[in-house]
């Protein structure tokens, strides 16, 4: 029986995927997996039983991830789960900063007791007139789940796309339409680019990549999305073009008390995978990766360690080994498993930076010494018998 603890609310249609084999627990020191949301991980030390943890969402900063990297303890996200709810937020974002939507709605509110509103109006809304979406250029930061969605979308409404990522997956590249022009750099981006939406996450290299440079290559007057992570962007820099007039129009999801009072700003309150269908279906990925996990050990959407899939075990047993990512640790592992008198049937390594994960099948099942040679050889971190 494995032991599960929800630091949050997850939704039902996720917890309805387990199986029998699990039960949820109050106390997060007797469970194997850890389910959360945005409850913060960082001062919690892993506890020794602790396997896995799973993010229903993508971004993982409320997770200690080298900490529990060092303990065996494999960090998973939900990417993808919520990505049509972001991109109709998106939509939202570039017709909000287009149009003077909210000016408009705001104005009409406060002359409700107008008994001649219907005949002000005409007079008054020239005050919200915009500009259409269509023929304008898109520039789309990022292509990932999110970002190949947003820039079909964008040539739906009959825009101009282009889009840029190093790092494109194949499942991307089969998804993004090949009306989608692809450019080799952010800067090109920035300087063809009417609208610019970013869909990146934010590590050391991405962190404030919207900035004073950046921004001086863009076309005057551009309209910027954010949807990805607040840290993108520089508050400074942005609230200086947004003065200047250099950026038309920023729409943020992610609010602080100096860009909320921006001028030209737009901030939503983080409501870009705030959907029923998106929380159902971060909780039903999330639950599907940790009962892979826990029952056949394969990793699936780490964050922490390598993606590493083999199916169901056809063998006598499977060996999972969680390690620091060294040379000819691996054929270690064979020479012991070979020694204690199993055969190897199958096996996969992958490896992730400094952290490794190794899957063997083996006939007969290994052996409880076995094991405990293997837990006890340099750099491997957690060892299961599945």
């Amino acid at each position: 029986m494995y032991n599960v603890k929800c630091l949050n609310p997850i939704a039902e249609v996720g917890l309805d995927n387990f199986t029998d084999e699990f039960q949820l627990t109050e106390d997060i020191n007797d469970a194997e997996a850890v389910l959360v949301r945005s409850a913060s991980m960082h001062e919690i030390k892993a506890p020794e039983n602790l396997l896995a943890v799973a993010r229903a969402g993508a971004g993982v900063n409320n997770i200690p991830l080298d900490d529990y990297a060092k303990e065996g303890v494999v960090v998973f996200n939900t990417p993808g789960a919520n990505a049509n709810g972001v991109k109709e937020l998106v939509v939202t974002g570039l017709l909000l900063a287009s149009r003077d939507i909210i000016g408009g709605i705001s104005w009409v509110k406060e002359n409700t007791d107008d008994e001649n509103l219907a005949k002000t109006v005409e007079k008054q809304k020239k005050q919200y007139a915009g500009n259409e979406l269509k023929g304008k250029t898109l520039g789309v930061v990022g292509l990932g789940a999110i970002g190949v969605l947003v820039a079909n979308m964008g040539l739906n409404l009959g825009m101009k796309v282009y889009g840029y990522d190093p790092y494109l997956s194949v499942k991307s590249a089969w998804q993004l339409s090949p009306h989608v022009k692809r450019l080799q750099s952010p800067e090109e981006v920035y300087q063809v680019c009417d609208y610019i939406t970013l869909h990146l996450p934010l590590i050391d290299s991405t962190k404030g990549m919207v900035n004073k440079d950046s921004i001086a290559l863009m076309k005057d007057g551009v309209r910027i999305m954010n949807f990805a992570r607040g840290g993108l962007v520089d508050d400074a820099s942005m609230i200086e073009a947004l003065e200047s007039g250099k950026v038309a129009k920023y729409v943020t999801d992610f609010p602080d008390p100096v860009i909320a009072q921006a001028p030209n700003t737009i901030a939503i309150p983080h409501l870009g995978a705030s959907t029923a269908e998106s929380e159902d279906n971060c909780a039903v990925m999330a639950v599907e990766q940790i009962v892979d996990y826990l029952k056949n050990g394969n990793i699936t959407n780490s964050v922490n360690y390598p993606d590493c899939d083999m199916g169901e075990c056809q063998s006598g047993g499977r060996l999972t080994i969680c390690h620091k990512n060294r040379a000819n640790i691996l054929s270690h592992f064979t020479t012991l498993v070979g020694a204690g008198g199993m055969n190897i049937e199958n096996m996969t390594n992958k490896s992730r930076g400094e952290y490794a994960y190794t899957i063997l099948d083996t006939t007969p099942a290994p052996s409880e010494e076995v094991v405990e040679v293997l837990r006890n050889v340099r750099d491997v971190l957690k060892v299961r018998v599945l």
